[in-house]
């Protein structure tokens, strides 16, 4: 019996949503977002036998303002322990989102992770957690049978609580564009005002297209529309 050879190294995008989440909560009540990096456990603390988890987080934004709102909003969750800034970074990636960016460190709950159950059902982590607009954003590989995602993304669902939808899937031999990579280094509002410039024939040559028109269509005057859209141009632009 011949037997089809499996489909390996599957990539994928995953939007989600889990409850008991600190920075879903935050992402969901203001503005900004936050890319959560590494996570490391924490001694047992010897009053209540329990461990708990530190992680590296960081917080982005279009404002200093809008970033310190974040931070406050994440300082005050209850699912959330200390908060500890790091020292500002001299120069930062220029693909790191917002315009403003901030280093972190916070405790938290294990119990609150769902990073350990995508890990029980094939599914590894393998790029920063972006989590914005009360969503998070995951990056992984599948360790199996192509066949074997969607029922392992049920057993996900079911085992966490979570909301899992599928964003994009590739396989090993078709590797993310130079483009998609750096569409991921735009804030929300970047990335919205660009591809609704794209989709519109703002970049075709007669445009089809004014920046009015696309302001009119987003509801944002036309000097925020020409932020955003210079912005992202820089940063996709960029070499």
């Amino acid at each position: 019996m011949s037997v089809e050879n499996p489909v390996s190294g599957t990539r994928l995008t995953l939007d989600l949503w889990h409850p008991n989440c600190w920075a879903i909560e935050a992402t969901e009540q203001v503005r900004g977002g936050v890319l959560a990096h590494a996570v490391y456990h924490s001694p047992a603390t010897s009053d209540q036998g329990t461990s708990s988890v530190n992680g590296l987080f960081t917080a982005f934004g279009d404002s200093e303002a809008e970033v310190e709102q974040l931070l406050g909003t994440i300082s005050e969750s209850s699912r959330a322990g200390e908060l500890q800034e790091l020292q500002e970074r001299f120069g930062r990636q220029r693909n790191a989102p917002g315009n403003v960016v901030r280093e972190f460190f916070l405790e938290y709950d294990p119990a609150d992770m769902v990073c350990p159950t995508l890990l029980e059902h094939g599914f590894v982590h393998s790029a920063p957690v972006r989590i914005e607009d009360g969503r998070e954003e995951w990056q992984v590989c599948f360790a199996g049978e192509r066949t074997n995602i969607e029922p392992a993304l049920e057993d996900v669902e079911s085992d966490s609580g979570a909301d899992v939808n599928v964003a994009s899937i590739t396989t090993s031999d078709s590797p993310s564009s130079a483009r998609e990579n750096r569409l991921d280094s735009l804030t929300a509002a970047q990335r919205d005002v660009f591809e609704h410039a794209r989709e519109s024939g703002y970049y075709e040559w007669p445009r089809e297209t004014s920046t009015r028109e696309l302001a009119a269509d987003l509801d944002v005057s036309k000097t925020t529309l020409l932020e955003h859209l210079r912005k992202a141009e820089a940063k996709l632009l960029d070499p």
